[in-house]
């Protein structure tokens, strides 16, 4: 892929991570590649969105999107794609705040996206690439991973995982209005929206290291709610395991 300047952007919400905010910039502005960084941040009571602006100060290829308090992974996501919608930007990325997904796989996700309209980081394809993980979290997600293949159809290895590059073609296709999941089961209905659609979906292969600092924002109401959503786009899909249209 060549990389063209004001057309790609990284989209990293964020909710009390000072620690790891500063390493991220630096990582994400060091790419041998032009792409901008877009942080959205809940009013983090840490002073990330201060150290943001300050980020975006130094750094032109930044910028900051304050929203009023903690409302949800799926809120700033959506928050993120519209600002991105609202200007020219071609391929829009989704990628963690605490380091666990790795910078410098960026080319490699455009590179794969160039023949797609989605393409998801997957921790799991031919193998388990995950480091510092407990052994109940890795259970957890692995069965979470098999949960939403069995009954949504979706052939993809993690479809729950949160690094994902989008042409604006698809986000397009989305009413971002309707989505109706807002933690980690935002992953989960983003994709599920794209795929039925018909739209090409691949997955790129990636490594993924827990954090380092600060907590997760891993909670039980989380869990619940991907059982939910799960069920509902079957329904939405009108009881198809399988995409009920092709895209043109």
């Amino acid at each position: 892929m060549q990389f063209t300047k004001g057309k790609t952007l990284i989209i990293v919400p964020t909710y009390n991570e000072r620690e790891n905010l500063p390493d991220l910039v630096q990582r994400v502005i060091a790419l041998p590649v032009p792409v901008d960084l877009l942080i959205v941040d809940d009013n983090s009571p840490d002073g990330t969105g201060r150290m943001a602006d300050d980020f975006a100060r130094q750094h032109s290829q930044i910028q900051v999107l304050h929203r009023s308090g903690k409302n949800g992974l799926g809120r700033a996501y959506c928050a993120g794609f519209q600002w991105a919608l609202e200007r020219d930007y071609e391929f829009i990325f989704e990628m963690d705040g605490d380091l666990s997904h790795n910078p410098d796989d960026i080319p490699r996700f455009a590179a794969a996206v160039q023949d797609a309209d989605l393409a998801i980081g997957s921790r799991y394809c031919n193998g388990i690439r995950v480091i510092n993980w407990p052994l109940h979290r890795l259970m957890l997600s692995l069965c979470a991973a098999k949960y939403v293949k069995v009954i949504t159809g979706m052939p993809f290895t993690d479809p729950t995982g949160g690094y994902k590059c989008f042409r604006r073609r698809a986000l397009r296709a989305v009413d971002l209005a309707s989505v109706d999941s807002n933690g980690y089961s935002f992953q989960i209905e983003l994709t599920h929206k794209i795929w039925r659609q018909g739209m090409k979906v691949v997955e790129v292969p990636i490594i993924f290291t827990d954090r380092f600092h600060g907590t997760s924002k891993m909670e039980p109401k989380i869990v619940r709610e991907a059982l939910r959503i799960t069920w509902k786009l079957l329904f939405q899909n009108h009881l198809s395991r399988s995409p009920h249209r092709t895209s043109s």
